[in-house]
């Protein structure tokens, strides 16, 4: 039976669901994906599967991201300096215990409003807030103004508990 989602389209749901999912979980083409339907027997255009991926795509990724598991609750903040197009750039990643990258950022400048870009995007980008921070040093140096402006806004004890530097002891 077709989802009201795909009413009045000619293939299946699931052909369409199919195409969208070749395309964007894999490197391919429009006329890749058209291959590999051929293959299977559908019959179906490439610009038929820009169609589909332009119009159905975002709303299925919207449903993956609504049933994608909760992020760990301790997560790892880095910073390293990087030259993109002749710049030096800063990336910041906010990386979960368990490996999954959450957030990756770029900025020209490495100052305080850059860092509280990173700590406000990621618990309204996720819906939860960690538990524990884990930085270095350097880090921990750069983020120290955020986490200043950020402690200044609750207690201190309680601020504290939210980063951890690795390594250094500090609760």
């Amino acid at each position: 039976m077709t989802s009201p989602f795909y009413s009045g389209s000619r293939f299946p749901s699931d052909i369409i669901q199919r195409a969208i999912w070749l395309y964007l979980r894999f490197t391919l083409s429009y006329r890749d994906v058209e291959e590999l339907l051929a293959e299977r027997g559908v019959k179906v255009s490439y610009e038929t599967i820009r169609r589909w991926v332009l119009t159905f795509g975002p709303v299925i990724a919207r449903q993956l991201r609504a049933r994608r598991p909760k992020p760990h609750s301790r997560w790892h903040l880095d910073e390293m300096s990087v030259r993109m197009g002749g710049k030096q750039m800063y990336l910041w990643r906010a990386v979960e215990a368990e490996g999954e990258v959450l957030e990756v950022l770029v900025q020209a400048k490495r100052d305080k409003r850059a860092a509280l870009k990173l700590i406000r995007k990621l618990p309204k980008k996720h819906g939860t807030a960690p538990t524990e921070w884990v930085t270095d040093h350097r880090t921990l140096d750069s983020l120290w103004w955020a986490i200043g402006d950020i402690c200044d806004r609750v207690e201190a004890e309680e601020c504290c508990n939210y980063f951890t530097a690795a390594g250094y002891g500090f609760v």
